[in-house]
């Protein structure tokens, strides 16, 4: 896996965790940070032996989009724009897509681009300094990111136009109870956590995860009846996993079971 300026990947057991580094720029994005991001996710998606998947940024930050330090604020913006909006894309269609757990570790600050990566998290750990907020309107743009497609499925079109228009900062505790994150940790207890819980989900049942992740994804624009099919047409398929093997075995002789993503 080649070097990409401002991404960093670590990787151990089944978890690889990519840390976003440009921390003298809050992790906003310039065109090779954006491109990087996209480029290693992909690769690390596709990767079977990667059975947890984790994303955070460094510096007490996570991502706060764009870098716009070097727009003009007029139309010649629209190219730059673009350079960064299509890997960025690319990438949280990655997160979303991944037949494997997503966690994204929030930190500080997620603003702009940025929500939509966080947003895009499977589980999504915020610590108790998180600040999430949509942040376009106060540059005179709309958003993008998944943000608005990610939104309203998460917390409702009704609170989704409030976060768009009204772009309120949202803290840690309060995306908890509206459903843009999963839990909040002290900010100490951060890094142990997000250790603990991605460590989890990189032990478990890899293959069940990537079905119940897609069915969960189907859901909202399936027929129930088509739904149900598709549900008994995948449950019956795991049962020649060698994980479904393991996780009977383990709760008929009452142990853990060793799931090895198989």
């Amino acid at each position: 896996m080649e070097a990409t300026p401002h991404v960093r990947v670590n990787r151990s057991g089944g978890v690889a965790r990519v840390l976003m580094e440009r921390p003298d720029r809050h992790n906003a994005m310039d065109e090779r940070m954006a491109r990087g991001l996209a480029d290693r996710l992909k690769e690390l998606a596709a990767d079977d032996t990667v059975r947890c998947l984790v994303l955070r940024g460094v510096g007490g930050v996570f991502n706060t989009g764009a870098d716009l330090s070097t727009f003009e604020g007029d139309g010649s913006d629209a190219e730059r724009l673009d350079a960064i909006a299509t890997p960025l894309h690319e990438a949280v269609s990655t997160l979303v897509h991944a037949p494997k757990p997503v966690v994204t570790g929030v930190n500080g600050v997620v603003a702009g681009g940025g929500l939509g990566l966080a947003l895009a998290g499977d589980v999504v750990l915020a610590a108790e300094d998180a600040r999430f907020e949509y942040a376009y309107p106060k540059i005179g743009l709309s958003g993008d990111g998944g943000a608005t497609w990610l939104l309203p499925r998460l917390v409702g079109r009704r609170t989704a136009q409030e976060l768009v228009f009204l772009d309120r900062a949202i803290d840690a505790d309060k995306a908890v109870q509206m459903g843009l994150a999963t839990e909040t940790v002290p900010v100490d207890d951060f890094d142990e956590r997000l250790e603990t819980l991605t460590s989890t989900l990189g032990s478990g049942p890899t293959k069940a995860y990537a079905v119940a992740k897609d069915l969960l994804g189907l859901a909202s624009t399936n027929a129930l009846d088509e739904h149900l099919d598709l549900e008994k047409e995948r449950i019956t398929g795991l049962a020649h996993t060698e994980d479904y093997a393991a996780g009977l075995q383990g709760f008929l002789e009452k142990e853990p079971p060793n799931f090895e993503g198989t």
